[in-house]
């Protein structure tokens, strides 16, 4: 793990999973069925199921297929928010929010991109992938507990952000991503039958 990863968990420190999880079911009760944030929400469980897939993974051609999953789910959903979401966000009045949400998804990618060069069968990629996900389960713990709420409450107009974060969801995550989540779920199936 570099300097700059120790020093922005250093920063970041987790929240505990007590405080995420009462996170998200208070982001679920405040999203109607099919709405942009309901949708958000599904991709946030399944980004934490890739993650999951990832750490559980045994062998490097197994990682390699699970950290493909969650790459496309990953950065799909976060291309879908801002194009729509965090735009909204800042029209709202949430400007300083909005740059920091922008700032740790590209980081986020920046991240992957420099796992996808770390050979998957050492220490120094599970490391990473840990470090990754905590930045990300982090970034997820901000939308549902502060961010998100507040973009449900200032934002006048939830139905264009309902159409339009669908669009861009099945543009970057659905269709790209279909077979290949069907791929991670078919890995999840497999770790499972072998512990």
């Amino acid at each position: 793990m570099s300097i700059i990863d120790k020093a922005l968990g250093a920063v970041t420190p987790p929240e505990s999973d007590k405080s995420r999880a009462k996170a998200t079911a208070e982001a679920r009760a405040l999203a109607t069925p099919g709405d942009w944030l309901s949708l958000a929400l599904d991709h946030h469980d399944e980004i934490r199921a890739g993650f999951e897939a990832c750490r559980k993974a045994r062998s490097g051609p197994m990682r390699v297929r699970a950290l493909q999953a969650l790459g496309l789910v990953l950065n799909g959903h976060s291309l879908a928010e801002e194009v729509v979401l965090y735009p909204a966000f800042s029209k709202a009045g949430h400007k300083a929010a909005t740059g920091l949400a922008y700032t740790e998804q590209t980081t986020a990618k920046m991240q992957m991109a420099e796992l996808e060069r770390i050979d998957p069968t050492t220490r120094d990629w599970k490391d990473k992938l840990e470090h990754i996900r905590g930045a990300v389960l982090h970034h997820i713990f901000e939308e549902e507990s502060t961010w998100f709420p507040a973009l449900k409450a200032d934002y006048d107009d939830q139905e264009h952000l309902s159409r339009r974060f669908h669009e861009e969801a099945q543009r970057h995550v659905v269709g790209p991503a279909k077979a290949v989540i069907a791929e991670a779920r078919t890995v999840g199936r497999e770790l499972r039958e072998s512990q």
